[in-house]
């Protein structure tokens, strides 16, 4: 079994360069085979998900060249089958097939898709979509069967504004006929990094990244390039790690307007930081402020990095953090507490009393942001922390140990 110790303690400085934006290209890979011809996908990370969306590319046939951060996908020689479970469970973005392979082809037949326990996600606002599109759906257990004879242009209402609805309602709609009109719909920059993409593809979408999205349906999607956008949750965790134990610690490559919640309650805690327009340089204060957090859709403060920031909420006087999202995402306050937080739980609030000295002890990630705290907590805990079920970790944040080593961390993988 595959292990992260971290020795806590030490102050990190120079840079860390933040890499394309995991929740971008798991969409981005999916929607490429809308097209009928090669797609060239720069900036995209190394990490575990990626992986796992390549296998689903080649099992349905399609021809998939990576080289670095650069993927090539011809999707010309791609067979629309059933999607099996052993390969829609790796990874909850396994959805983005649904909606890409029934705008390119009128069917899907594919089981529900895996991902982290934080919360039931469920993809009724996506099944709504495609039916007010004209599509039918069969459900046979967890196994969903999507087909229309011809998608047709409508106006949907999402009623609550779903990234993942957004996005995959968007890519049924690019090749349906006529108008589609999404309302209440998700403004996420992600969302428009995809909007971008399929346009370059020759898709006719206005609107994306505010709450109405319209759709013309065209009939052929062409071959393009495109680059994903930095990880803006990536960014927001390095960030805070610069909060929790930075000397001039430089984060680079990403947007800052992308992660304004985030370097607003920074602010608001006592952190001081330089902003330029592509990269932060931040350093720990000498004493942090007492804030309260609510987590919010976009442009509010993500939820994904509500786990994140717990490190530096157990650091201040007191503090709260109240989670509107997923009912399931405080999974990991139990082993903050076993570190040493004093940390109290009232139904959505997560309320905290410090400052508290954490001390390293074993600990195991629950899932992809959980485990990203957990590092951060590490690496101002006492002693040695070692965390296992890493796979989790590995999955969302691309070269996190050698970035976190570059920049003076005691940080190794180890196999016990």
């Amino acid at each position: 079994m595959k292990v992260l110790q971290i020795k806590g303690g030490k102050e990190l400085s120079g840079e860390i360069v933040i890499s394309g934006a995991k929740n971008s290209a798991v969409a981005l890979i999916p929607a490429a085979i809308l097209a009928d011809e090669p797609i060239k996908i720069l900036n995209v990370p190394q990490i575990s998900d990626i992986d796992a969306l390549s296998d689903s590319l080649k099992y349905l046939g399609a021809s998939v060249t990576r080289t670095g951060e650069t993927f090539i996908i011809d999707p010309k020689s791609l067979i629309n089958k059933p999607i099996p479970e052993n390969i829609s469970n790796k990874l909850r973005a396994s959805y983005y097939f649904m909606g890409a392979l029934l705008g390119k082809y009128k069917e899907v037949d594919m089981f529900f898709p895996g991902g982290c326990a934080i919360g039931s996600r469920p993809i009724n606002l996506h099944l709504k979509g495609f039916e007010a599109l004209g599509a039918k759906i069969e459900e046979k257990g967890n196994r969903y069967h999507i087909y229309a004879k011809e998608l047709k242009g409508t106006n949907i209402y999402l009623d609550f504004a779903s990234v993942g609805a957004t996005i995959n309602i968007m890519l049924a709609a690019t090749r349906a006929k006529g108008k589609t009109i999404i309302d209440n719909a998700a403004k996420e920059p992600e969302i428009v990094n995809i909007a971008i993409f399929l346009n370059n593809m020759g898709a006719k979408i206005k609107g994306a990244g505010t709450s109405t999205i319209t759709i013309i349906g065209v009939d052929h999607l062409k071959g393009c390039f495109h680059e994903v956008i930095p990880d803006r949750i990536e960014a927001g965790t390095y960030v805070i790690l610069g909060a929790l134990v930075g000397n001039k610690l430089k984060i680079s490559n990403l947007i800052p307007e992308h992660i304004e919640a985030l370097l607003s309650k920074l602010k608001e805690a006592g952190v001081e930081m330089e902003i330029g327009d592509d990269h932060i340089i931040i350093s720990k204060p000498n004493k942090y402020k007492s804030i309260s957090i609510v987590t919010q859709i976009y442009p509010g403060f993500p939820t994904d990095l509500q786990q994140p920031i717990t490190p530096l909420l157990t650091q201040c006087p007191s503090a709260s953090i109240t989670e509107n999202i997923f009912e399931n995402r405080f999974m990991h306050i139990k082993a903050f507490n076993k570190l040493g937080g004093k940390i109290k739980i009232n139904g959505k609030k997560a309320i905290f009393k410090g400052p508290c000295q954490l001390k390293g002890t074993k600990i195991e990630a629950t899932d992809l942001r959980a485990g990203a705290a957990m590092v951060l907590a590490g690496l101002i805990a006492k002693d040695i922390t070692i965390i296992t079920n890493i796979e989790h970790i590995l999955r969302g944040y691309e070269g996190i140990v050698e970035k976190l080593i570059n920049v003076g961390a005691k940080i190794e993988v180890r196999e016990i």
